[in-house]
């Protein structure tokens, strides 16, 4: 069994069906041996695409994403990618393919330090050297992905070890087989012969040896205090984050626990749709007014970083953090109750004895407020600019999602207005990068959404900006007949930046983009391209989306948007 066919029959046993890559020589085994086993194949245009893909398989699927890419720069590509998972702790594996055991060092094609350069940047990162330690370092590698913070692994895998033994037998043979060989030749000729034997000597897989990964919990003493707390709060918040959504399976236990604690919350990064549409617990405005006026505040899966002010809102109020990570139970804001453990299984512990009847009077203050917010938003949605006003196109957008819609985020400007607006309608059915706030996450997150979810409509809201890193994405969507909807919201420019460049620096230089003809590039990809001027047209061009990427063909609207204040002094830095 070559290494190629032992890396597809591990994938295969963890039930993993779908592998993202950009072919190249040094890989093929990996993919044509995946393919007969029947995995997947989604051959993307860039790595780093590859990589995102991956990410969103795993946080989507709950199993680990996985990408395969080629030696040099086919690894070097997945950089920023990897390190957006790492930041958004989401399990996802890189396989990475290397030049010969023997060739290391020598000046062969693509041949760099890849462990030395990746290494900072996973979880664990292994360099297989014999046959016989491929399927235990992909083992090892999906089970660490996983286990305590998930994270990204990293595996490289050496051409020799992934082609059948005969052929590269006969490629060394092709090197050594020399005429009238000197001294010399003749002991280059045994080392080889030598090397290749310990590289293929005792290969043997061990199917049993999965287990599956650990996931930490909290102690019964650190849950009934949990509990005591709760329950002498007079004014709770709620804000549960990504890390409390590792487990898709699971998540009408989560929504139920949510739902017996009766505390007021707000839902970010994937937690976004969790509790539907309109849950009379969710709010989605006003966060930062409600966590200085808290007595109590739960912080489930979320770390007091920047989109928490740093924890200066939490000044006055008790904090109870539950995390897998020690580093973000901690960061900026020392919790009176810290819990070392897995956010969803941990509150599902808490509110299994903690029922809580709400404060009305508090949520009726909250709901107020966020619906007081719901209104100026939808005031301001009126106002005439330029082009289409972006605040009344997604007021019209959100008419247009399905129970089952899902939303994909690439973009500054565009993509955070559409956030205070576009309400996913279920678990699971929001993507954007998460903390690192990567631009170019959209093609590869919405091709996989749509490989997973080839029922579900899937929208990716671009900034025109963003759009440039992955739109030829569209050639690969319209190869695999992913029918995707792209919206970019085109505006000419860098919006987020430019806003505040131009007040405190008066200029505007880097911030300007052309007015491109966005859908002309989807349609040349083998897509299908609409352009909309004006708001009066936009809720055809809608309804024409959806009945083109209800076929499999992948749909791009090029939206010509005015220029608004309504994020004006939001630049995060």
């Amino acid at each position: 069994m070559n290494g190629g066919r032992q890396v597809a029959t591990i994938l295969k046993a963890h039930n993993i069906d779908c592998i993202f890559t950009l072919c190249g020589g040094h890989i093929s085994p990996i993919l044509v041996e995946s393919k007969r086993v029947g995995i997947k194949i989604i051959d993307v245009r860039h790595e780093a695409n590859a990589a995102f893909s991956a990410d969103a398989y795993s946080r989507l699927s709950g199993k680990v994403g996985v990408a395969a890419v080629t030696a040099g720069p086919g690894v070097t590509n997945t950089l920023t990618a990897v390190k957006n998972a790492q930041l958004a702790q989401s399990p996802l594996l890189i396989l990475g393919g290397a030049t010969a055991t023997m060739l290391r060092g020598r000046g062969s094609l693509q041949d760099i330090d890849q462990m030395e350069l990746i290494e900072p940047h996973v979880k664990w990162a292994a360099r297989p050297n014999r046959l016989k330690e491929v399927a235990p370092a992909i083992q090892k590698a999906l089970k660490i992905a996983q286990e305590g913070v998930p994270g990204p692994v990293f595996v490289e895998l050496a051409v020799d070890l992934l082609y059948d033994e005969s052929i590269i037998r006969e490629w060394y043979k092709a090197k050594t087989d020399i005429e009238n060989p000197s001294l010399p030749e003749r002991a280059i000729a045994l080392y080889v012969k030598s090397h290749l034997h310990r590289v293929f000597s005792g290969t043997q897989i061990d199917l049993e040896r999965i287990t599956p990964p650990s996931i930490p919990t909290a102690a019964k003493s650190e849950v009934k205090e949990a509990i005591k707390m709760i329950q002498k709060a007079k004014q709770p918040v709620l804000i549960l984050g990504s890390q409390a959504l590792l487990a898709p399976n699971k998540s009408k236990e989560l929504i139920a626990a949510i739902e017996n604690l009766n505390i007021p919350i707000w839902l970010s990064g994937m937690g976004r749709g969790l509790l539907g549409k309109d849950h009379p617990l969710q709010m989605r405005h006003k966060r930062t007014l409600a966590l200085k006026e808290a007595d109590l505040v739960i912080l489930c899966g979320v770390p007091c970083d920047f989109r928490l002010n740093y924890g200066s809102p939490l000044r006055k109020a008790k904090v109870i953090s539950v995390n897998r990570s020690r580093k973000d139970l901690y960061q900026n804001r020392r919790p009176n109750l810290p819990i070392l453990a897995d956010p969803h299984t941990t509150l599902v512990a808490i509110a299994k004895d903690c029922a809580k009847t709400p404060n009305q009077a508090w949520l009726d203050k909250l709901q107020g407020r966020h619906n007081a917010r719901h209104e100026e938003i939808v005031a301001m949605a009126k106002d005439k600019v330029s082009g289409i006003n972006p605040l009344e196109f997604f007021l019209e957008m959100d008419k247009h999602l399905t129970d089952d819609s899902i939303l994909i985020g690439d973009g500054g400007d565009f993509v955070a207005s559409g956030s205070y607006i576009l309400q996913p309608r279920a678990p699971y059915a929001w993507l954007d990068p998460g903390v690192f706030g990567t631009l170019g996450v959209g093609a590869g997150f919405a091709l996989s959404a749509k490989v997973l979810k080839p029922d579900s409509d899937v929208w990716l809201v671009y900034g025109d900006g963003a759009a440039g890193f992955s739109i030829m994405e569209f050639d690969t969507c319209a190869r695999h007949k992913l029918g995707i909807i792209a919206v970019i919201g085109n505006d000419a420019g860098w919006t987020q930046i430019a806003r505040d460049q131009i007040v405190i620096l008066d200029d505007a230089v880097g911030t300007e983009l052309t007015a491109m003809d966005y859908h002309v590039v989807a349609q040349g990809c083998g897509g299908h391209g609409i352009k909309v001027e004006k708001m009066e047209d936009v809720p055809k061009a809608l309804e024409e989306a959806l009945e083109y990427s209800r076929k499999g063909i992948p749909v791009l609207i090029n939206v010509i948007i005015g220029k608004t204040d309504f994020r004006k002094g939001s630049l995060s830095m």
